[in-house]
């Protein structure tokens, strides 16, 4: 998994620490990934970069004048089961690693919730959902289950137009 992260680094380029913001949201045609990303082994922070790269990857794919600012419920739901495949890759090579967001999001696609659970904790209107997702269902499990659960997204990178970020 490191060496895909490493390919994909360098086939976007380094960042240069600036990043474009349009009405308070990141912007730009280009995602560049964090420095951090290549330097810091943290197994949660490598999940993490595994999600923002498919993630951004995805959002390319989408393509219009600005990818960063499209999605679908199939980039948000593949770029998480990527999240939460690399995190079991890291657990299963140490058993003793544990984040608490982490393993809960594990937890979720063991209970087989995963697209209820990016469903309704991060749909856009326009996101065009599975026929079998029952959000209903899944919110009885979560009061149950995980009643404290807070949904985060970490993305390791930034958004910028490419013809804004010069070499460094």
């Amino acid at each position: 998994m490191r060496l895909i992260s490493l390919v994909c680094c360098l086939a976007v380029t380094a960042c240069s620490g600036e990043i474009y913001v349009r009405d308070g949201v990141t912007d730009g045609d280009t995602f560049y990934l964090a420095e951090r990303a290549l330097t810091d082994d943290d197994p949660a922070l490598q999940s993490w970069v595994s999600y923002s790269l498919a993630r951004s990857t995805c959002k390319l794919g989408i393509g219009g004048d600005n990818p960063a600012r499209e999605s679908s419920f199939d980039c948000e739901y593949s770029a998480r089961q990527l999240l939460l495949q690399t995190w079991t890759e890291k657990r299963t090579e140490d058993p003793t690693l544990s984040e608490g967001y982490l393993d809960e999001l594990v937890m979720i696609q063991d209970a087989g919730y995963l697209d209820e659970y990016v469903a309704r904790h991060f749909r856009r209107e326009h996101w065009q959902l599975p026929d079998d997702v029952d959000i209903r269902q899944y919110r009885r499990w979560q009061r149950d289950t995980l009643p404290d659960h807070h949904p985060r997204t970490r993305l390791v990178g930034s958004w910028n137009y490419a013809r804004n970020v010069g070499p460094n």
